[in-house]
């Protein structure tokens, strides 16, 4: 889908996930997720990989999965996200389109990566249809929201939470 060189010099390609790839997107999505623990998430990362992979899985069969793969690194899946129309029962004045989730490795950072997997993303919604797409990102998550507002994302909703009956956090 599209190629480019990293800072290092590294080509990394942008391309559609396969169900080859289900189980090392699984995996990056537990790193995800263990991620983000440290910015107040209440989801836990290793017990929900099955969950994850099913996911991933319906993700391939939709045609929402994109993948980034160092080709100097025999192919290997070192980024991901999946994405998708929105389907709800209520109809709205605009189609729009959802990022679910995306993530690349730390040495791939700051290099481009994120940027060619959320374009790409884009392109894909848009050719579904999709007028606007929506995302989270975790409030704490001061790089994750940067880097979103970046490419032009702006607050919508505000998701608003609070602890009942003395009940604890457990991202502690």
């Amino acid at each position: 889908m599209t190629t480019g060189t990293d800072d290092g010099g590294e080509s990394v390609v942008v391309d559609r996930g396969t169900v080859d790839d289900v189980d090392a997107t699984a995996d990056l999505w537990v790193e995800l997720a263990r991620g983000q623990r440290a910015h107040g998430t209440h989801l836990l990362a290793a017990p929900n990989r099955d969950s994850a992979a099913d996911a991933v899985a319906h993700a391939v069969v939709s045609g929402g999965l994109l993948v980034a793969r160092d080709e100097v690194a025999d192919g290997q899946v070192i980024g991901f996200v999946t994405f998708g129309r929105e389907s709800g029962r209520y109809r709205q004045d605009v189609e729009r389109g959802t990022i679910y989730n995306l993530y690349v490795r730390d040495p791939y950072r700051d290099a481009g990566v994120g940027a060619r997997l959320l374009t790409a993303a884009e392109a894909a919604l848009a050719n579904e249809g999709a007028d606007i797409v929506s995302l989270e990102a975790m409030a704490a998550n001061d790089d994750a929201r940067r880097f979103y507002e970046r490419h032009g994302y702006t607050e919508h909703r505000v998701e608003l939470e609070k602890p009942l009956d003395g009940a604890e956090s457990d991202s502690d």
